[in-house]
């Protein structure tokens, strides 16, 4: 518990501001109903990690209806099993569609300001926090250093978000300008960029930075120009587990997105295209990045709902190009 309070503390200090806290396990995972045992989270617990990071559906709050949305979050605040997880890991967060407030929503939301302001509430957003200020709910945090850093950017793929399929944009100019920002100026071995959905996998009708070609290819080439080493995507959406792997002569090194989703739920039978999966788990489950910085390399694992791994997959620093 005193290591934990240590963490605790220096996470509400950092928003892009370097904490001198070593992480060595992070969790995360999407698409959790609010109602329910969610029995996941003692297990989450018992991998002991330094970090949990929601990547949104966090609720299923499908509402314009501010005072519901905020009775919606409380049933899951108020789960003993989620706080359990809360009382032992400090907790980060993005939203996706369902906690944003629409399915499939995007900037024609009429309720997105109020409700990123419920989200900052539920989350105990620190108040000095830029995010009570801006447009939508990126943000970012650095943890560690040196050969013991790592970054976790967390995107708002949704209050900018123009109509699927048009091609249009997804995060809107000042947040592009923001996370090019991000990018030049990090220094940190691992970057985690937290999308509330796939951002490799393209060829499936659901949603996906796929039906944004021009915004994909924006935000591949904004990582080769900015010259940032060690991006890894994770996301969310989908409801089963799924590791893919992007692998281009324009890349410098290869984009991995790493997929939880299904913390209450899965979808264990539709099956989708996806030419660059390596890995795959259609139950419950929840991801975890282990970090071995003596060694230089990172293992990602997905995690059933028992606690057991589903699968594995280890990857050297010098792959993300170091």
């Amino acid at each position: 518990m005193l290591r934990f309070t240590f963490f605790w503390l220096a996470l509400l200090l950092t928003h892009s501001v370097e904490a001198q806290v070593t992480v060595h396990r992070i969790a995360f995972g999407s698409c959790g109903h609010q109602l329910g045992e969610q029995f996941i989270w003692n297990n989450i617990v018992d991998e002991h990690p330094d970090l949990w990071v929601w990547l949104g559906d966090n609720i299923y709050g499908d509402t314009e209806d501010m005072e519901v949305l905020r009775k919606k979050y409380q049933q899951l605040g108020d789960n003993q099993n989620y706080r359990y997880l809360k009382e032992n890991v400090p907790v980060i967060a993005t939203w996706d569609d369902h906690d944003y407030g629409v399915n499939d929503g995007g900037k024609e939301y009429p309720k997105k300001k109020e409700s990123q302001q419920v989200f900052l509430e539920f989350f105990e957003e620190p108040a000095k926090s830029p995010r009570w200020n801006q447009e939508g709910v990126y943000t970012s945090y650095d943890y560690g250093s040196g050969d013991s850093s790592v970054k976790v950017i967390l995107l708002d793929c949704r209050y900018h978000r123009d109509a699927r399929d048009t091609d249009g944009d997804v995060l809107g100019e000042e947040q592009w300008n923001w996370l090019e920002q991000e990018f030049r100026s990090s220094k940190a071995k691992v970057v985690l960029v937290g999308t509330g959905y796939q951002f490799v996998s393209d060829r499936h009708p659901f949603e996906t930075w796929g039906h944004f070609p021009s915004e994909r290819e924006r935000m591949l080439r904004l990582i080769k120009e900015t010259g940032v080493r060690g991006v890894i995507f994770i996301s969310g959406d989908r409801h089963f587990a799924e590791l893919s792997e992007l692998k281009r002569e324009d890349l410098t090194y290869p984009i991995y997105d790493f997929t939880s989703s299904g913390l209450t739920h899965a979808n264990n039978v539709m099956i989708e295209k996806n030419p660059y999966r390596i890995a795959r788990y259609l139950r419950r489950n929840f991801g975890m990045f282990l970090f071995d910085w003596k060694n230089q390399t990172v293992i990602l694992q997905a995690h059933k709902l028992s606690g057991k791994v589903a699968f594995s997959r280890r990857i050297k620093f010098e792959e993300l190009g170091w």
